[in-house]
């Protein structure tokens, strides 16, 4: 894979591969040729009764955390983590149908 960057860089997108795999993404597609890996993350449950015991120990201000928390977490996401012409690493959202 990578064949036209420098060692730096190869560790650099696999230590940034190796966290988003940690985080629970897994590997959809990866391409030989193109320094580039797309990933998925398949969307996580939301404990409820401990975010609600939460919001109510703090009168009601964890409810914007545990909204937000919920909303996010609610649906699967897609990412890419390429090396772009300048050998820097960018990581995007894909646009999921």
């Amino acid at each position: 894979m990578l064949q036209d960057v420098s060692e730096a860089q190869k560790k650099n997108f696999y230590f940034t591969l190796k966290n988003k795999i940690a985080d629970g993404f897994v590997i959809l597609e990866q391409n030989d040729k193109l320094p580039y890996i797309v990933l998925r993350r398949e969307k996580q449950q939301v404990d409820h009764l401990f975010n609600f015991v939460l919001c109510c120990i703090t009168l009601g201000l964890w409810s914007f955390v545990w909204l937000y928390y919920a909303r996010v977490s609610a649906k699967p996401r897609e990412i890419i983590i390429a090396i772009d012409e300048d050998g820097n690493i960018f990581e995007e959202n894909c646009h999921m149908a």
